[in-house]
């Protein structure tokens, strides 16, 4: 148990509800209400697959970096706690839970699984070449929404691209504003992100500004699928959680940085999909 305790410390697993919460709306939006058991654990079986395979690699690819840098030296591969080879033998199991879903949903999400396994890698080597790199993060986290759509569906829709585009620029803005802790090594390292090419004032207002489109795009969202006055709601409720965000933050003080980026997105994330499902199985 200690072990597995440290492996689900080492992926972040309580970070899983940033996406996971829209993968399971967008499932909910394309059936028109419940999917079925089957369809339900293989895209939970899918996004912790996906979600363990992604920050084991992260962890290994970074490892060096974190363990130059003070903000992140005492992560697990840095310390010790965990070697290598267990963090890619984790990745690896990700990676089969991933592949078994993806096979076992529909033919779409079969084809799509070389696309999903390139950028779940590719992600965490963009910090070395572009300041993007939240951006490429936001869609390949983002691609969660759209992937609970495909698995109903398969196929695309303009309300799985909407919804897709909302969480790809939601997790782009608060990862800008994570990045904000590490502006002074990674301008030191040559590490590329936003805050480091622009500084933090800047990067403060792209992130605001990435905040209010995905905003948008959630609102499109729910124009698409005709949402219903629960939705709209939740939406409200949402918005005023991601100006509470942005009030927590600012560059003469980046001390609540952590609060902002945890507690106001997991709530961004679990109110989306609880008025989701208020909206349809309620109103």
């Amino acid at each position: 148990m200690s072990r597995l305790k440290l492996y689900l410390d080492l992926v972040r697993f309580e970070h899983t509800l940033f996406a996971l919460p829209f993968a399971y709306g967008g499932m909910l939006l394309a059936a028109g209400g419940w999917p079925g058991w089957r369809t339900f654990l293989l895209v939970t079986l899918a996004m912790v697959g996906a979600r363990t395979m992604a920050m084991a690699l992260n962890r290994l690819i970074d490892w060096r970096l974190d363990a130059l840098n003070p903000r992140t030296q005492n992560r697990h591969l840095p310390r010790g706690l965990v070697k290598p080879w267990e963090t890619l033998a984790l990745a690896l199991f990700g990676l089969l839970l991933l592949v078994y879903a993806g096979l076992h949903l529909n033919p779409l999400t079969a084809r799509l699984l070389p696309v999903a396994v390139f950028f779940l890698v590719f992600y965490s080597y963009t910090k070395r070449f572009t300041w993007l790199c939240h951006y490429v993060l936001g869609l390949t986290i983002g691609a969660a929404a759209a992937g609970g759509w495909i698995a109903v569906t398969g196929s695309f829709a303009p309300t799985a691209y909407a919804l897709w585009t909302g969480v790809g620029l939601w997790i782009a803005g608060f990862d800008i504003l994570y990045a904000t802790q590490d502006y002074a090594f990674d301008r030191a390292h040559g590490v590329k992100s936003i805050p480091a090419r622009f500084g933090i004032p800047k990067a403060l207002w792209v992130a605001r500004a990435s905040h209010l489109l995905a905003w948008l795009a959630f609102l499109l969202a729910g124009v698409g699928y005709g949402a219903g006055p629960l939705y709209y709601l939740g939406l409200l409720l949402v918005g005023g959680l991601l100006l509470l965000e942005h009030r927590l933050v600012s560059p003469e003080d980046l001390s609540k940085v952590d609060v902002a980026f945890f507690q106001a997105n997991v709530g961004v994330s679990l109110g989306m999909f609880l008025f989701i499902v208020l909206d349809l199985f309620v109103a």
